[in-house]
């Protein structure tokens, strides 16, 4: 056996075998299955070549890896080691076949001679007589893509960010310098790519996420940072080699096994795209009040509410500028409730979320499995909360009654003028909406909750009582309320485009003169009029305090009236469903039919409050737009702002603070640089995930990019889907994506496409034939204004915008849930 030509298999190798050899050999040992390879001491050469004893031995090891071609590479005393990695400085041969590995072999060997090695020795106060190096010889991976990765980012010195660089084919072009690579920045902690190509890359968001983990497993066996050489040859990823990073790094972080989950799926009807400071804080308060209030209603004790103050005022988050559910913090306040201890499971679907949260979550909230006395004191809870819901059912009238004499009192025409007032009154009339409305948010609160129990319990009991007949009955029921205010807007507008249809030349008038172009038509100005005096709030993203209402922009009402005006007459709305209509049900069970339409009813009834009551929320967020606005007036005169509207990217209580003086700082002018220099950063990302999961503390989420292949469906080619069915038709016509319904509207007829929609887009719905949403659910604001419209509509269709094309025919049943493409 010779003791010149060693292989892995003769562990622990000696230091004569360098610092390349032996970091191999620990990744071997270490179960990476790096490509085989031997090692050549150094001592195995002399001036002339390979010694001749050594030969003979070194043909036998190069049968035992193969037919090769091999890469012959140097492997020093002190290469790639922790302090100096000498990189660069001995020569490698790749693509070396059998016939010519001794003579490579050598050349390595020389190049331990050169004058370059003795200089960077020299530089760095090393030994400039280190010996020759060992030689590597080791199977060639024949590349489709290869580079190098960092397992800690050796320019900011974090140590959670890993650094992902390639090229395709050999990485050898690369590792020397001779070629840029592409680079990905990746976010260990949080398995998220921070920063990826900009042109096509070589690699899939799915191999650089790879690669990272292979780097910091590396780590992990090594026990401290690693730079790796790495190749993909095929869809198998092979480590070359490994040494320590040798740049300072950052003290590393301590362990944190917290697991926070941010989820939007639902809110983003309410809030979607980049939401101001202003309106997150806003949120951030009414949601905190109105989930108090809620846990308060259904009998949890006023103790522990109090003690789970911080569940409720984190019940959102702010990641990127876009607003997502803390789904965590909406788990433990579910886990406050009466019974859940008893039937998790069910009420877990309260959620409304797409996808469950991770038991890793879940499991160390709420108490445990009940059993005896514990079990029976919980339904006791369950009890006293069903008597006290009963009570509010039965006093619902009364409540939302008070709840519009509080409202109307509050924005009556009595209360403060913004355009006169002062940043004290200013002050003093928010506090007074923050105490008489937002502190005191019964009614929604109570007529949300029982529509929601209200509505799946009775279109379940429809379909399990009676079927197909029952559900379909179920959603008529649901169509044509009439006194839905939701449905008023498209109402006046197809009015009013009636109107203009009788005046000739008046839609292009319109389209060329604007509003000024009505003045001239007395009747209908009136009407564009009434319509702004009580829907000029009800813009597009309205709850957004940000967004420009109707008052300060009219264009997307005169585009609504526009199209209406080109459209046919309409028929006549669909009539309201008669008590008559239940004696279609089958015959013989009198009992059930009489209950089911008690209940169906009432469900009914629940569904309009809701749409009502959330129309006053709307001029609730109007009055407040409007006093932050007559803010920021008073604040740009006073010098502290350069614009009004500067007050959108201050928080609520920064505004306040200004003003009551409890603020941490007056220059309220660099907080809104910071901000908007934030926003402009935010708005140049696509939006993040819908769902995502951060380890350790929220400051450290790192919103993935979302790469071609990420984005990727499975069935991106299929002709048909199928979402949720929320209203009964079919209609096969031209599909148009809406992404912005101020800048984009509907022809006659078209089928509107959106990732998702709030009540502003009433003015495009007008003039929809089907509806197709990405986002939603049965009781969205989309699915109550086609019932109520009788228009087709299905939500909940995963990547519509991306899966429909803009301009392509396409078939909407509403009744099945079913969307087709149609091949041109």
């Amino acid at each position: 056996m010779s003791h010149l030509v060693l292989h892995p298999s003769e562990t622990p190798l000696p230091p004569a075998a360098g610092g390349k050899a032996r970091a191999l050999d620990r990744l071997a040992g270490a179960g990476f299955n790096p490509p085989p390879f031997f090692v050549i001491l150094p001592s195995a050469f002399d001036a002339k070549g390979l010694i001749e004893t050594e030969a003979q031995v070194l043909s036998k090891a190069l049968q035992s890896l193969g037919a090769g071609p091999f890469a012959v590479r140097s492997s020093g005393a002190q290469e790639d080691g922790a302090e100096h990695s000498h990189a660069g400085q001995f020569l490698s041969l790749l693509n070396v076949t059998a016939d010519h590995v001794k003579t490579a072999a050598h050349k390595v060997w020389e190049s331990g001679h050169v004058g370059s090695v003795a200089d960077y020795r020299d530089a760095r106060g090393l030994d400039a007589a280190e010996p020759a190096p060992a030689i590597v010889v080791q199977t060639m991976i024949n590349a489709d893509s290869a580079g190098v990765a960092f397992s800690a980012d050796p320019v900011s010195g974090l140590r959670h960010h890993a650094i992902v660089s390639a090229i395709e084919g050999l990485g050898d072009q690369l590792v020397s310098g001779a070629e840029d690579g592409e680079t990905w920045l990746i976010d260990r902690q949080q398995s998220s790519i921070l920063t990826s190509p900009d042109v096509k890359p070589v690699l899939s968001a799915t191999q650089a996420l790879a690669v990272a983990d292979l780097a910091a497993r590396v780590e992990q066996a090594f026990g401290a940072p690693q730079d790796i050489e790495w190749a993909y040859q095929g869809e198998n990823l092979h480590i070359l080699q490994a040494r320590p990073i040798t740049t300072p790094l950052k003290a590393p972080a301590h362990a944190d096994d917290q697991v926070l989950i941010f989820d939007n799926s639902n809110i983003v009807e309410s809030y979607p795209g980049l939401v101001s400071p202003l309106t997150y804080s806003f949120a951030q308060y009414a949601y905190a009040r109105v989930y108090r209030a809620f846990v308060r209603m259904v009998g949890v004790r006023e103790d522990v509410i109090v003690a789970n103050a911080p569940v409720f005022e984190n019940m959102l988050a702010r990641v990127e500028g876009r607003v997502y559910y803390n789904l965590g913090n909406w788990y433990r306040a579910l886990a406050l409730l009466p019974g859940f201890a008893i039937n998790r499971s069910h009420m877990e679907t309260m959620m409304g979320v797409s996808e469950p949260l991770p038991e890793a979550v879940t499991a160390n909230i709420g108490p445990g499995e009940l059993v005896g006395f514990a079990r029976w004191r919980e339904y006791a809870r369950m009890a006293r909360a069903g008597v006290g819901l009963l009570g509010q059912a039965l006093r619902l009238k009364t409540t939302i009654k008070d709840f519009y004499t509080r409202l109307n009192a509050a924005l009556g025409p009595e209360s403060l003028d913004h355009q006169t007032a002062n940043l004290t009154q200013l002050a003093e009339e928010y506090r007074r909406i923050e105490a008489s409305l937002l502190d005191r948010w019964d009614a929604p609160i109570v007529n949300d909750f029982l529509c929601m129990m209200a509505f799946g319990a009775s279109r379940k009991m429809m379909e399990g009582w009676f079927g197909q007949v029952g559900l379909d009955l179920h959603n008529q029921v649901m169509i044509g309320q009439g006194d839905i205010i939701s449905a008023e807007p498209a109402q006046r507008i197809a009015a009013m485009g009636a109107m203009v249809r009788q005046i000739d030349g008046l839609d292009d008038q319109l389209r060329e003169k604007g509003v000024k172009a009505l003045e001239p038509h007395a009747e209908l100005y009136k009407a564009f009029d009434g319509y702004l005096e009580k829907f000029g709030e009800r813009c597009t993203q309205e709850l957004k305090l940000e967004s420009l209402t109707l008052h300060d922009d009219p264009s997307p009402l005169i585009a609504a009236i526009t199209a209406a005006a080109a459209r046919s007459p309409a028929t006549p709305a669909q009539a309201t469903v008669s008590v008559e209509s239940f004696s279609t049900l089958p015959k013989g069970r009198p009992i059930r039919r009489m209950i089911a339409r008690s209940f169906v009813n009432w469900a009914k009834a629940r569904v309009r409050d809701r749409e009502n009551l959330r129309f006053e929320r709307t001029r609730i967020f109007g009055r407040a737009r409007n006093v932050f606005l007559a803010m920021g007036r008073e604040l740009t005169a006073l010098g502290h702002l350069d614009d009004p509207r500067d007050v959108f990217d201050l928080t609520v209580n920064e505004l306040l603070g200004a003003i009551e003086g409890f603020a941490p700082t007056q220059d309220l002018r660099a907080l809104v640089k910071l901000r908007q220099a934030e926003m402009t950063r935010f708005g140049q990302r696509p939006d993040p995930p819908e769902r995502l999961t951060i380890r350790g503390a929220a400051i450290n989420v790192g919103v993935a990019e979302q790469t071609a292949d990420m984005m990727q469906d499975d069935d991106d080619t299929a002709l048909t889907r199928t979402g949720t069915a929320c209203s009964a038709g079919i209609v096969t016509a031209k599909a148009r994506v809406i992404d912005d319904p101020t800048k984009q509207s509907l022809e006659s007829g078209d089928i509107l496409v959106a990732r998702h929609t709030d009540p502003g887009w009433i003015a495009v719905f007008a003039n929809a034939s089907a509806i197709v949403v990405e986002r939603g659910s049965l009781l969205s604001h989309s699915a109550i204004v086609a019932r109520e419209m009788g228009i087709p509509c299905v939500v909940a269709l995963k990547n519509a915008t991306r899966w429909i094309e803009d301009g392509e025919t396409i078939t909407v049943d509403g009744a099945t849930g079913k969307v087709v493409r149609h091949e041109p």
